[in-house]
């Protein structure tokens, strides 16, 4: 495809909505349903509510404007506010699993009996090296540009997958967060910081009940705090994260995917040069007390279920 080729009209527009989508669709439809039985119990229903509200009318606002006029790039554009929203569901997971008492006791307990240790604890002190500290976190911070890579290189080179790559990638986003719905688990950060160190140390897994629904205070991250992209992943932290969405990982999860989705393409050059960063990613998830370690299976295992699933599904859609 000619870089030009993204101002070029589509000679077969979709005049519905896109898969992606309707990916978003779904979930708002299921989440809605979830608020329905659940208003008085939600902590700010309003706020979601009128969330929900102003992303159906942006979707349909670039759903007119690309009527008017099928330009590839408002394809592109109607995609990518779509991912970029995601980082506003993420959050929203959270509003609704701080309703039903938290896992995290049972997920550091099969921790400790599959590993016999606490990973996520032993790592980070196993190597506390600035030079390792900062490739850990450049790892985690790599998360959001893999995912910008990939979509910008199936619309501008592979664009007759783009439609394919981008429902994957979101239907993935959509169906780990239903999980994080329904299975508050916290991670280490919080919930090491939550029953303290000594008694983690010691193996002992206390039940917090519904502690998360009122507290979000996480343990520092470890690592070398001089370092730029410890500082970016404090940020990150600082800016949007909840003590949701640790099982499974979905950083672990959706750089699978994305990973995969580059070795279909066939173009080696952009596999090869995500490899070492999702490696890092990989690792990152565990060294700085994100995830349990078992979170990064069942990050890798979902990975592959949701892209055969998801790859399925759009083959029996027009788009």
């Amino acid at each position: 495809m000619n870089y030009l080729d993204i101002f070029k009209l589509d000679k077969k527009p979709k005049k519905g909505l896109l898969a992606a989508e309707w990916v978003m669709v779904a979930y708002m439809a299921l989440t809605l349903v979830i608020m329905l039985f659940t208003y008085t119990k939600l902590h700010n229903p309003e706020s979601m509510l009128w969330g929900r509200l102003r992303i159906a009318v942006i979707t349909a606002a670039l759903w007119g404007v690309y009527r008017m006029m099928p330009l590839r790039l408002l394809r592109f554009a109607r995609v990518a506010v779509q991912m970029a929203l995601l980082s506003w569901w993420y959050p929203d997971t959270y509003e609704f699993n701080r309703m039903f008492p938290n896992l995290d006791h049972v997920f550091a307990t099969w921790e400790q009996h599959i590993f016999g240790c606490q990973p996520s604890l032993l790592f980070c002190k196993a190597l506390p090296w600035p030079v390792f500290s900062e490739l850990m976190d450049l790892g985690y911070v790599a998360y959001f540009p893999m995912i910008l890579v990939v979509t910008v290189f199936f619309f501008v080179w592979r664009y007759k997958d783009f439609g394919r790559a981008t429902f994957i990638i979101l239907a993935s986003f959509f169906a780990y967060y239903v999980i994080y719905v329904f299975v508050p688990v916290a991670g280490p950060q919080y919930y090491y910081k939550a029953v303290g160190m000594e008694r983690v140390e010691q193996g002992s897994f206390p039940d917090v009940g519904d502690y998360f629904a009122t507290h979000s205070e996480a343990l520092t991250s470890p690592g070398y705090e001089d370092g730029v992209f410890y500082g970016m992943v404090v940020d990150a932290h600082e800016a949007g994260e909840r003590p949701t969405a640790a099982f499974p990982s979905s950083h672990v999860g959706i750089s699978t995917i994305l990973l995969i989705l580059a070795w279909r393409s066939r173009s080696r050059r952009l596999f090869y040069i995500l490899l070492p960063f999702y490696v890092l990613l990989c690792l990152s998830t565990v060294y700085i007390y994100a995830h349990y370690a078992i979170d990064v299976f069942a990050g890798w295992l979902s990975a592959f279920v949701f892209f055969g699933a998801f790859n399925l599904a759009y083959s029996r859609v027009r788009e």
